[in-house]
């Protein structure tokens, strides 16, 4: 087989940002983050209707999420809604989805997370039903390395306590993903940037995976080549997360509020 050299992850792993070369985004306060990750995904296809949630945990303990009511590429900063640590709305009049509770539950049993992201998306849905793991053929669905958990114990929505109990320990102290048996996608990480790529990541996989089916079946790429070709996480992917946030103020300013 041809050997690849994909990228030279060595020297990506080594590199280190300059900080404060350039300014890569205005300053914007951390609801008006919350509303362009709820576009920045949108955008990547995490898009089930009025579906889906994100949560996102302030150093204060409080946690900022997006209204039941609203579309994932309609909310701006205004939309946020800001919770307690036990889930009482401080600060709106919006509603926020009865399936909340398993966000509060992985925020207190997890330390490391503070952004939780579920949805519906279409690629990663697809092999949620199937109740398969999909195997990684290249670069993009290499970023996040190979473990992907299936949860397949889902006896509907996620707004029972004990459900959301059972799939926390299902999860572990560990993982960064997992699909939902015939439900959708889970998605954790430490902040935004992280959060984003998992995301990206996990739906590029599941999309590539399914198209290589169809069209005949390929040999994926060995657990140890994920292995090299997947990005440190701790620093996630430098600068992507900003750039899909320009493009989203390119395409709508008012993302960012009054």
């Amino acid at each position: 087989m041809l050997k690849t050299d994909y990228v030279n992850v060595e020297m990506l792993k080594k590199f280190a940002p300059r900080p404060g070369a350039r300014d890569l985004l205005p300053e914007i306060s951390p609801k008006a983050q919350v509303a362009l990750m709820c576009r920045i995904l949108f955008a990547e296809g995490w898009d089930d209707h009025i579906a889906g949630h994100i949560t996102v945990r302030q150093p204060d303990g409080t946690i900022l999420t997006n209204p039941w009511e609203l579309a994932w590429d309609e909310i701006t900063a205004d939309d946020i809604v800001t919770l307690d640590a036990e889930g009482n709305v401080l600060d709106s009049d919006w509603n926020i989805t009865p399936a909340i509770g398993l966000h509060l539950q992985l925020h207190k049993a997890r330390s490391d997370i503070h952004v939780v992201i579920h949805n519906h998306p279409k690629w990663s849905g697809i092999w949620a039903c199937l109740q398969e793991v999909p195997p990684i053929y290249d670069q993009a669905g290499a970023y996040c390395g190979v473990d992907l958990p299936i949860y397949n114990e889902y006896l509907g929505t996620l707004d029972n306590n004990e459900a959301c109990a059972s799939l926390i320990e299902a999860l572990g102290e560990n993982a960064k993903w997992a699909l939902l048996a015939q439900h959708g996608a889970l998605v954790v990480g430490k902040d935004l940037r992280q959060a984003h790529l998992r995301a990206a990541t996990l739906e590029w996989r599941c999309r590539r995976a399914y198209e290589v089916r169809l069209a005949g079946g390929a040999e994926p790429l060995p657990n140890k080549v994920v292995e090299e070709v997947s990005l440190p996480d701790p620093n996630g992917f430098p600068f992507l997360w900003e750039a899909m946030a320009r493009r989203e103020l390119r395409r709508d300013p008012k993302v960012l509020g009054s």
